[in-house]
């Protein structure tokens, strides 16, 4: 299923800014970055319990936010791409 990840971490102070990368770091292990604090991920339901669980454990919940928005698998008709970007396939090769 295609699960978009959004994230609003406070870096107001320097464990912020760890935290920031540390959340990161994690979506990348899961997906790709579309825009600066958004990942689009491909996983399934373990996956998606695994990582959030890892982000639960980096974030502050007082100061940080993080949202999980499931496409499902029947995501293709339900994203749309416009701008400077080039759309890329997540389930594609990762190499031409």
């Amino acid at each position: 299923m295609l699960v978009v990840i959004t994230y609003d971490v406070s870096t107001v102070d320097a464990t912020g800014k760890k935290r920031l990368r540390r959340v990161s770091k994690l979506c990348q292990n899961y997906g790709q970055r579309v825009q600066n604090s958004v990942f689009e991920c491909v996983v399934d339901s373990t996956q998606l319990k695994q990582l959030k669980y890892e982000l639960l454990e980096v974030i502050n919940s007082e100061k940080d936010s993080l949202r999980f928005y499931r496409l499902g698998d029947n995501y293709k008709t339900k994203v749309e791409h416009i701008g400077v970007k080039d759309s890329f396939d997540v389930e594609g090769p990762l190499f031409i």
